[in-house]
């Protein structure tokens, strides 16, 4: 087990709702960014003089602009239905990370400053001043919330909290309190183009040193074009893609299918980067100006399609988000969908006989799929609802010949996120991630002992990153998370691999 200065929650045979210890989490927040950081994205540098005018007023042109805010804040009746769905206050025990807890956060000023009973009777209401103490709490518990949608899923009302953490992150950022890790990393996006900050050059090795592993180990020569004006497709990835493990290994098994379909595909080194964390930090309008930046890379490029990787909160910025943001895409074939996902292309393809799988190939695994929150409950694929469900399993199933399903209440529309989503990947954070990631561990160790489950795949970068980190601190090892493109390219039948030759009789 991984160490820590900090008690990591234990595993059982089930998840069980914690004592409540308030103010538990209290202490946890990200680093603030940097006043350059907060400029590239038009934020003030540091926190303004007037801040508590600049927030209130901040507040009433969100309420204005997004009618859903303002039901969402009138609407709650402390039902309790969201009390025990988020992975944080299970692993926390802090009663401020229960859903509705974290949402009157925001509720109490509301009333305060919105309400005629909180202007008046304030006491009587729950409404509260803005005071910097507030503002601080609004930054701690904020960034205790991975956007990840599962109470919503519960609420009868359907109230949004990932909706009101991105309006306070926004509030938060307006007065000049914006994260560190998230205004860097989009900061990069505009500089370079991706969020690694890897230029033209550097992507461009990359590439070729992936084409030569990859015929290292299939004998085919495969290639990972960039800037290729006229090709087909535009691939827009997480740059996790292009260097660490087990991204890679996807970004090959993508490689390997376009080779062996036949579809002439490129990457852009102006807009090399899946990835919106506009979303994150709850800002329209950097959402939109990372949107419109892939835009322009593929007419630049003048590509009849734009395929997204594997990345969770990338393709539901792209489907849900994208034609109101940078559409319509009218310059794009009509023929395929806008946008479309990876698992969606190799699946139409496995589906009309374009590629073959040899499920023997990953024998050595039993598989499970871990479904992330951004594709699960912020998006679909396919042509019917539930698609974002079947066609990952389906090409797993297709890949391998061991699969596992976590129990039915922690999948599909209930997964449990795995705890480092929504801008919250980074190490300043390490405690709220491991905490968070307690209820997908304890699903995940259950089909360990019970089916000996040696690995789980994923469609989403940052789950993958934040498993590797994390699986140690339950007993598991990090090379269990896998990417779904790993299992399809092992497994994909290349028509123009060389012949093994068969070993001389005399010497074996």
């Amino acid at each position: 087990m991984a160490k820590a200065d900090y008690e990591i929650p234990g595993l059982s045979q089930y998840v069980p709702v914690p004592k409540l210890e308030p103010g538990k989490m209290e202490h946890s927040s990200p680093y603030i960014a940097k006043p350059e950081h907060n400029a590239d994205l038009g934020f003030p540098g540091e926190l303004v003089d007037d801040w508590h005018d600049k927030a209130i007023a901040k507040m009433g042109d969100l309420l204005k602009k997004y009618r859903s805010l303002q039901v969402y804040m009138d609407i709650c009746v402390k039902c309790g239905a969201c009390t025990d769905k988020c992975h944080y206050m299970l692993g926390t025990a802090d009663p401020k990370n229960m859903p509705v807890a974290r949402q009157d956060l925001m509720r109490s000023v509301y009333r305060r400053y919105f309400t005629w009973p909180g202007k008046h009777f304030p006491k009587l209401v729950g409404a509260r001043d803005l005071t910097r103490e507030v503002l601080d709490e609004w930054y701690s518990y904020y960034h205790q919330c991975s956007e990840c949608r599962r109470c919503s899923v519960y609420c009868p009302y359907g109230i949004d909290t990932a909706e009101i953490t991105m309006a306070g992150r926004e509030i938060l950022a307006h007065v000049g309190m914006g994260q560190k890790y998230s205004n860097e990393i989009i900061g990069k996006v505009y500089k370079i183009g991706n969020n690694l900050g890897l230029p033209g050059r550097a992507l461009e090795d990359t590439l070729e040193g992936l084409a030569e592993d990859i015929e290292d180990e299939t004998g085919v020569a495969v290639a990972l074009p960039m800037d290729k004006v006229g090709s087909e497709v535009l691939l827009i990835t997480p740059s996790a893609d292009f260097f660490a493990e087990p991204h890679v290994d996807g970004l090959m098994g993508y490689a390997k299918v376009f080779h062996e379909a036949k579809i002439d595909w490129t990457v852009s080194s102006y807009a090399s980067e899946a990835a919106n964390f506009g979303m994150f930090i709850g800002s329209y309008d950097n959402m939109e100006k990372i949107a419109k930046r892939i835009r322009k890379g593929a007419e630049d490029l003048q590509v009849r399609r734009i395929v997204h990787g594997e990345c969770g909160h990338a393709w539901r910025v792209a489907y849900s988000f994208w034609n109101t943001l940078a559409g319509p895409f009218d310059f794009l074939d009509s023929n395929y969908p806008v946008p479309q996902h990876i698992c969606e292309l190799t699946y139409d393809l496995l589906q009309a006989g374009k590629i073959k799988l040899d499920p023997s190939q990953n024998d050595d695994k039993v598989l499970t799929f871990h479904d992330s929150c951004n594709v699960a409950r912020g998006s679909r694929m396919g042509d019917k609802p539930g698609g974002q469900f079947e066609i990952p399993r389906a090409l797993i199933k297709a890949s391998c010949n061991n699969f596992v399903d976590m129990a039915q209440d922690t999948i599909h529309e209930h997964t449990f996120c795995c705890g480092g989503g929504g801008g919250l990947l980074t190490d300043d954070l390490m405690e709220i991630r491991v905490k968070g990631a307690m209820p997908r561990m304890q699903a995940l160790n259950e089909i360990v002992e019970s089916d000996s489950v040696t690995h789980v795949a994923a469609i989403c970068a940052i789950c993958k990153t934040q498993f590797a980190k994390t699986l140690p601190y339950f007993n598991m090892g990090m090379d269990m998370i896998i990417s779904v493109h790993q299992l399809v390219g092992d497994a994909l039948v290349m028509s123009d691999a060389p012949e093994e030759k068969e070993e001389d009789e005399d010497e074996t």
